[in-house]
């Protein structure tokens, strides 16, 4: 997808870009790419490639929420997809990037300073530590098929305050789903949404579920992670 295709096709989607947030993606997606030649953070290595699967696919979030001044934790950001994106795209949003990589932590925190962020914050951290200490904080947590949906349920939910969203972006998930009923019933939360589209261009399936948090989660959640990958939740 080149620049210009990527603009028309967030049309489709409602969002009108400027042209100091499309100078600010590409400048992005440049350094992104010079950076990867040294420190592995992306197996995409085109420009069209960086618009269409990190870009575009990032502000694929809007069809499930219009953001506006929300308190945002991105759980295993790499290179700050789709984090990075939507705090360039909405700068009202505070946007938190955790990830437990140094080198991609360090790659955003050099990122920030370039683009002259003033609404992203980076934490060095792995989820499950992080979460237990900073509880019911975010109005969001979005995340982009880094683990089997149950697992990131249990890492996300206690970090949203009542009544905030969970937004799952996978390629696959009805199994996971199937896994993950429970999980969602124990951490007082549920499905609101789910929709299922197609990447322009390549056609690559895509699907995103939005499950809502209704009441508080118990202190016990999350659990330790070595936990909770052998132990599935169960009612």
């Amino acid at each position: 997808m080149k620049k210009e295709e990527f603009i028309k096709e967030l049309k489709t989607l409602g969002i009108n870009i400027t042209e100091q947030q499309q100078n600010l993606l590409e400048e992005y997606a440049f350094f992104l790419l010079e950076y990867n030649k040294h420190t592995n953070l992306t197996a995409i290595k085109t420009l069209e490639e960086i618009y269409l699967k990190h870009f575009y696919d990032s502000l694929t979030l809007t069809k499930m929420v219009s953001f506006k001044d929300e308190k945002i934790l991105d759980i295993g950001t790499g290179a700050g997809f789709p984090g990075m994106v939507i705090a360039i795209l909405y700068p009202k949003t505070n946007v938190y990037l955790l990830d437990s990589n140094h080198k991609k932590i360090d790659f955003l925190n050099k990122l920030i300073e370039k683009l002259h962020l003033n609404n992203v914050t980076t934490i060095y951290d792995r989820a499950e530590n992080y979460v237990k200490k900073n509880r019911e904080l975010f109005d969001i947590v979005a995340t982009r098929a880094v683990a089997e949906l149950r697992i990131l349920l249990e890492l996300s939910i206690p970090a949203l305050r009542v009544g905030g969203y969970f937004l799952g972006m996978k390629s696959k998930l009805e199994e996971e789903l199937e896994s993950a009923q429970d999980t969602i019933t124990i951490l007082n939360s549920k499905i609101y949404n789910k929709i299922e589209f197609q990447l322009p261009k390549e056609n690559g399936k895509r699907t995103i579920i939005q499950i809502r948090k209704e009441m508080k989660t118990k202190k016990e959640y999350p659990r330790e992670y070595r936990v909770i990958l052998k132990k599935i939740l169960k009612n």
